[in-house]
């Protein structure tokens, strides 16, 4: 399920001058311009064998030395185009670059891929790209691109451009995230180290029924046709190639067993002899990691194998040791939470962390290889911190490398014994600081002002609540005039489900300014992490296996009982708003709770489960035809005639992720039961998330529908 919070980068043309001192409010297009966000240093990445780090600056790419914070220009924007001029190629703005080693980087110019070179200040052609692509990857060791065009799978070299497949379109896809981008996929092209062997995907969708999406640009209407596997229908067939640049043979893995089963987590061992795949059945409660030798495509050996009554869910690869072709550390909850295991010689060796707590992402090996860096969330579910672990040591002592109540964001720098930590918390919008891995402070790199300094804002708690024998975080967004004697309509965000944390302890406590909106026109916004979602361990999450919607009701409800003790909340007046799995949140709440919430606002909500996507709706209710009473419970139209308040229901048209239907057939239903209290509007052309300019539009429907009503 796709989570409705969205980049700023995608929010364009919004224009919003930004308010003086004096107008100490918001705007609804205030809450949306990135002025008012905190800032941010620019593409920044350390260079290899050294110890500075890149960012761009204006119109120039800079080397900066930590320790003296002196900037060093390696081109300006003109100087880069003036080396390109001969291959007839221009850049507007300063390209994303890739560092190859400590002299030289590559980027894109067009369609054509240059390296750089600082000592001579010139600018080599590697490859020509083609115009357009699917999918693209290339290798930043032999500089190889992998590409899709035209639905067919190309390779890009020194020697040339050379096709090695035939049969992509017509429901063959190339190449591409597999599975609907669940178990952490979001590719589908796989490099080597040294980039001359390519893993690749390649999807039948043939059993796959079409899917209508509806142009409503053209005269007449038209429709195209997308693939959409509902729950419990037939699925696609994924098998993996590998393609070998050297002898050009294409081989495909012998992955066989059922058609609809998954492959995921493609990895490479680091003398590219092998790849593992965590092989995960339809059912989704049995795992194995499986290597293969990628010469025959022959299975050599399962090397773990995890079943769960509910469950299982890779989403990480093998990380290797160093200087190791068999070691790795793998990721698994089969304790609970997620932690790391050491396995040597394709056997346990033993688990590396553990307790009740998650960790969260690997960040690295030391220099010596004698341990590793990782982040967590042993302080707390709300932060992140970084710690040490020896592999050595039998038993964990973990030395944590951060400091400060927040979220923080490491990049190790291991030839220098450094790293740069990126830091935010409800106090700090965002700082970039280096320190030695000993925990020295080298120099604050870059603090963030206040961007709402101007601004009269009201407090944001965060707090913890026991709510059915449960430890639950809510989060307050209280009014800036905020007086305990008078009473307050609330406003309830929901999102609810799983692979979402709505409350952390960063800059806003992970919301975005329309929350400080609403609150400055009188509301208190409330938001509950209930089970079901992230970062508090398995038990916490799969509560809501096979009756999704239940277990997560009963939370927000108990939660929701505890604000309205407050004397200044007014019990008669509570709203609540959330999109996707929180559309699916949102009119439960309305219609399976009558009476509770006076007024809701649900976006491309999921109506009837059986109508979403089968990868992530049977990992939690299991098919329809296993699981028919839950999915019967939590199908939404069967409750269309309890809705007592006013409900807003919106949806893109050309919604691909929660399909136009959901709402279509709840409107059906809604008539059938003669039930006026829902309002409907659509927006032509959108997905599964309004973005750009009608971004503003949507937030200004949402809140003057709490304004009107509540």
């Amino acid at each position: 399920m796709k989570i409705q919070f969205i980049g700023l980068s995608l929010l364009l043309g919004l224009g919003s001058n930004l308010l003086t001192a004096q107008d100490s409010l918001l705007s609804i297009e205030d809450c949306f311009n990135p002025k008012l966000y905190p800032t941010s240093l620019k593409a920044v990445q350390w260079i290899p064998n050294s110890h500075k780090f890149s960012q761009v600056k204006g119109e120039a790419l800079v080397a900066t030395d930590p320790y003296s914070k002196k900037d060093d220009t390696i081109f300006t924007l003109s100087k880069l185009n003036a080396s390109l001029a001969v291959d007839n190629a221009s850049l507007k703005a300063i390209p994303m670059v890739t560092w190859k080693d400590y002299n030289s980087l590559w980027f894109i110019a067009g369609n054509k891929m240059f390296v750089y070179t600082l000592s001579s200040q010139t600018s080599i052609l590697k490859r020509q790209l083609p115009e357009s692509n699917d999918a693209m990857e290339i290798s930043p060791e032999s500089m190889n691109v992998a590409a899709v065009v035209k639905d067919n799978l190309e390779i890009i070299s020194a020697y040339g451009r050379k096709k090695i497949t035939e049969d992509g379109g017509s429901g063959i896809v190339y190449g591409q995230a597999v599975h609907r981008n669940e178990f952490g996929i979001n590719g589908g092209l796989f490099w080597n180290k040294d980039g001359t062997k390519l893993a690749f995907y390649r999807m039948d969708e043939k059993r796959v029924t079409d899917y209508p999406i509806y142009n409503l640009s053209t005269r007449p209407a038209s429709d195209y046709k997308i693939k959409y596997p509902m729950a419990g229908d037939s699925s696609h067939t994924v098998t993996v190639g590998i393609y070998n640049t050297y002898t050009e043979e294409l081989k495909y893995l012998n992955t066989e067993g059922p058609y609809d089963q998954y492959l995921t987590n493609i990895t490479w061992s680091p003398d590219g002899l092998y790849v593992y795949i965590a092989w995960v059945n339809r059912e989704q409660n049995w795992m194995q990691l499986r290597k293969y030798n990628a010469s025959t495509g022959e299975l050599e050996k399962v090397l773990l194998d995890e079943k769960h009554e509910k469950y299982v869910e890779p989403e990480h690869g093998p990380i290797f040791l160093p200087e190791s072709n068999s070691d790795f550390i793998w990721f698994s909850e089969r304790d609970g939470f997620d932690h790391m295991y050491l396995y040597q010689g394709g056997k346990l060796n033993r688990q590396l962390t553990t307790g009740n707590w998650e960790v969260t992402k690997f960040i690295g090996f030391d220099k010596e290889a004698n341990g590793f860096y990782f982040e967590g969330t042993k302080e707390s579910p709300l932060e992140r911190h970084v710690y040490y672990l020896k592999l050595k040591d039998k038993e964990p002592r973990y030395k944590k490398i951060t400091s400060g109540a927040g979220t923080h964001n490491v990049s190790l720098n291991n030839f220098s014994g450094l790293y740069m930590d990126m830091m935010t918390s409800r106090k700090e919008p965002r700082k970039y600081t280096v320190y030695k891995t000993d925990g020295t402070i080298i120099n604050e790199i870059f603090k963030s002002p206040n961007p709402l300094e101007s601004f009269s804002l009201g407090e944001i708690k965060i707090e913890p609540i026991l709510a059915n024998g449960v430890a639950l975080y809510t989060r307050t967004f209280l009014p800036y005039d905020f007086d305990v004697n008078k009473k307050y309509p609330v406003v309830v965000y929901v999102y609810g489900g799983p692979h979402a944390q709505m409350i952390t302890e960063s800059w806003l406590g992970g919301a975005n300014l329309w929350f400080h909106y609403m609150a400055q026109n009188g509301y208190i916004v409330y938001t509950v992490d209930n089970r079901g979602s992230s970062h508090k361990g398995l038990q916490f999450e799969n509560a809501v296996h096979r009756q999704l919607g239940t277990v997560e009701m009963s939370d927000q409800i108990a939660a929701l009982d505890y604000l309205k003790k407050f004397p200044y909340v007014d019990s008669n007046r509570i709203g609540i708003h959330g999109w996707s799995f929180g559309g699916f949140m949102t009119t439960s709440l309305m219609t399976r709770t009558p009476g509770i919430y006076k007024v809701g606002v649900a976006g491309g909500p999921v109506i009837d489960w059986k109508y979403y996507e089968i990868m992530y709706t049977e990992r939690y209710m299991d098919k329809p035809q296993e699981n028919p009473e839950g999915y019967a419970a939590a199908s939404l139209l069967k409750y269309a005639g309890n809705l007592q308040g006013r409900l807003l229901m919106i949806h893109g048209t050309d919604d691909d992720v929660v399909v136009w239907q959901h709402s279509m057939l709840y409107i059906k239903e809604m008539v059938k039961n003669r039930n006026a209290n829902l309002d409907y509007y659509v927006y032509p052309g959108h997905k599964h998330n309004v973005i750009g300019p009608d971004r503003v539009h949507l937030y200004k429907k949402i809140s003057q529908y709490f304004f009107d009503y509540l």
